[in-house]
């Protein structure tokens, strides 16, 4: 099928000359023996660069439309207007096939390049959206320091006189390297304070290693 429009009213062919950036237009007639010479052409250049909204090949019958005709001052059959944004640009009249050819290329680059097209991933309605991830990864060390300050702490307290005493001065104590801060502990105590309340009795409650074995 042609790309080629047929203009039916003057309306119509407004509405195209303001949508369009170039159009080509031929004004012929049923009884014009060049007007049918030509018309291949100008159907082989139409089919060949007519692009919608951007270039646009119309034809308008002079008996049909004549205010079309003598709105743009036809007189002579065929003839073909070349118009850019609603202004004619070149006038070629009569069957000349080259001249007709010549005049539509140049005016095709007038046009310019087509529009780029730009494509994204596309979302359904519903669809989720990706979002990052909040997890944040293992951390296996921190783990490892708790378990052997765990251990650590057990088997010194374990086979030490004074089981409070040796766990509170123990490496493994993670107190330790805040008592020169002046940090303070779970509880409410300062570090390095001196024991008082249920952690003195329960330090004298231990005793020594000596004291396990007497009555």
């Amino acid at each position: 099928m042609s790309p080629t429009v047929a203009i039916g009213s003057s309306g119509e062919f407004s509405k195209i000359l303001s949508t369009s950036s170039i159009v080509i237009t031929d004004f012929y007639a049923d009884w014009c023996g060049p007007c049918k010479t030509i018309s291949p052409v100008f159907e082989s250049l139409s089919t060949k660069y007519s692009k919608p909204n951007r270039i646009t090949f119309t034809k308008v019958n002079v008996d049909n439309q004549q205010a079309i005709a003598q709105l743009y001052g036809v007189r002579a059959m065929p003839t073909f207007l070349i118009f850019r944004s609603g202004t004619v640009i070149q006038t070629i009249q009569g069957a000349d096939r080259g001249g007709l050819t010549t005049a539509i290329e140049n005016a095709i680059k007038l046009a310019g390049p087509s529009k780029p097209t730009f494509s994204s991933a596309g979302r359904t309605l519903g669809g989720s959206t990706p979002r990052a991830s909040l997890a944040r990864p293992f951390n296996y060390q921190r783990y490892i320091d708790i378990l052997i300050s765990f251990f650590g702490l057990y088997f010194i307290s374990l086979f030490s006189l004074d089981a409070y005493k040796a766990a509170e001065e123990s490496p493994f104590n993670i107190y330790n390297e805040a008592k020169s801060k002046g940090y303070t502990a779970p509880g409410g105590a300062r570090l390095g304070e001196k024991r008082t309340g249920a952690a003195t009795q329960i330090g004298k409650k231990l005793g020594t290693i000596a004291d396990l074995g007497g009555d």
